[in-house]
């Protein structure tokens, strides 16, 4: 098997890709290795492969989906971030090793969907604009003492400081909240933050999941931060949950919002799902 392994060597404090490619080699793959800057995203599709596997955290994860699914290969993915949302997600094992070697053995696939930006980006856990953003900004000089731990304090400092976000949410053209709210979250497998997520959301039917939390007092802020640990924010009365194809979340200009561990301050205009993306070796 000709696999293609796409590493971020930035990820996680610095991934080592030799032990994968040992692992790999091991069952049988013939490996060839590169970075996952645009420009060697451009190249692979030359290499022919038959399986794509991705070293990195959850913002290389959707690039690399985008283009297993271009070229209608498998993708196996390698925890190599500092949470692994989509990797804890999905049940893949933690272990990178281990990983490598189901992502050229395994031959459970599941078809999954691949949200949008309006710039064009992918994602594949979640875009959320209000607290999360803030608490990315906060973790990210923490993440190389704290690791994983670092989102959680992100998540308390910006629950201290920040100001609700306001916003309007249209949903395939039906405006459905208009005001301040603490959180909006845009979800395809709905996992961020370190273990935080939407529990109702599922990757495979085809629409994203909105989840809209408004504005309040902070102390009710304990309990939401509680429904996310959970998975059950989306059932939290006063939450809204609604579901739809193309999501407009205005926001005021220069906003930040977090998509897949990233921040960006551009996208959230027209938000759109593809069905049936990409195919994820999930098994064995």
């Amino acid at each position: 098997m000709r696999v293609a392994l796409v590493v971020n060597r930035a990820s996680g404090g610095g991934t080592d890709p030799g032990p994968l490619e040992r692992a790999m080699r091991e069952h049988g793959a013939q490996v060839t290795t590169c970075g996952c800057e645009p420009a060697d995203l451009e190249r692979l599709p030359a290499a022919d492969p038959e399986r794509i596997v991705v070293a990195g955290g959850d913002g290389t994860v959707g690039s690399v989906a985008e283009l297993a699914g271009r070229l209608d290969v498998p993708l196996g993915v390698v925890p190599a971030g500092t949470a692994n949302d989509f990797v804890r997600a999905n049940g893949l094992p933690l272990d990178p090793v281990a990983a490598a070697v189901l992502a050229v053995t395994g031959s459970e696939l599941r078809r999954l969907e691949l949200g949008r930006l309006g710039d064009g980006r992918p994602f594949v856990n979640v875009a959320s604009a209000g607290l999360a953003s803030v608490a990315a900004r906060r973790a990210a000089p923490l993440k190389p003492r704290l690791g994983a731990l670092a989102y959680g304090v992100g998540a308390l400092r910006a629950a201290a400081t920040a100001s609700p976000l306001r916003c309007a949410v249209r949903i395939d053209d039906a405006t459905v909240f208009e005001g301040g709210a603490w959180q909006v979250i845009l979800a395809v497998t709905g996992a961020f933050g370190g273990g935080s997520a939407v529990g109702a959301a599922d990757p495979e039917d085809g629409v994203l999941d909105v989840a809209v939390i408004p504005a309040g007092s902070r102390l009710g802020l304990a309990r939401r931060a509680w429904g996310l640990k959970r998975h059950t924010i989306a059932g939290q009365r006063g939450v809204e949950h609604h579901r739809g194809h193309v999501i407009a979340v205005d926001v005021p200009p220069g906003t930040e919002f977090n998509a897949d561990g990233e921040v960006r301050d551009a996208g959230l205009e027209r938000v759109t799902v593809e069905r049936d993306a990409y195919a994820l070796v999930a098994g064995g």
